[in-house]
């Protein structure tokens, strides 16, 4: 067994990128905090081909150096848009057909690993801050709570850690019925 070298890995340019076709996902990020949290969930929207991610509230925006360190140029390659206001957003979004997704610890919350994507749905992922989470409001706006289990002390996880791992599955679980 070898390690790749970058340039045996076929990566796309940027202009090839954005005319592939993309998964009917969307990542909302409501109210993110960090500019290095959301360089990297550009990043992970880059691997798994989302079709777009909306920034909403005080979330940060590109273009700006703390976010492109752990972005690495996605914010070049994944299309985005700024939305002031993540209510109105999803409310967009589910004028558009879109089913929204929660990420969060909720009652009504189902493991992440027993979510199977509807075949040919337009799916929203909302990521919330990183200490309040998803607000009231928006649980109320979701059709589906999803949560990581996890067996630890700490029941947390970094929101680009926790972003990966939702993105992960639901690309996995769209890919498996396809």
């Amino acid at each position: 067994m070898k390690k790749l070298k970058t340039n045996e890995l076929g990566r796309l340019s940027i202009e090839a990128y954005k005319k592939t076709a993309k998964i009917p996902v969307i990542v909302v990020f409501d109210n993110i905090r960090s500019m290095h949290n959301v360089g990297s969930i550009f990043r992970t929207c880059d691997a798994f081909n989302i079709q777009k991610v909306i920034l909403c509230g005080i979330t940060p925006v590109p273009p700006h150096r703390e976010i492109n360190k752990t972005a690495l140029g996605a914010t070049e390659s994944v299309a985005w848009e700024y939305n002031s206001s993540v209510v109105n957003a999803i409310e967009k979004l589910q004028s558009t057909s879109y089913q929204i997704v929660g990420l969060e610890q909720a009652d009504q919350s189902i493991p992440i690993n027993q979510y199977i994507a509807a075949k040919d749905e337009n799916i929203a992922l909302v990521i919330g801050n990183e200490v309040s989470g998803l607000s009231d409001e928006i649980m109320e706006m979701l059709d589906i709570c999803l949560e990581i289990p996890q067996y630890g002390t700490k029941h947390s996880l970094n929101v680009s850690v926790a972003a990966g791992i939702l993105i992960y599955e639901v690309c996995r679980s769209y890919f498996t019925i396809k």
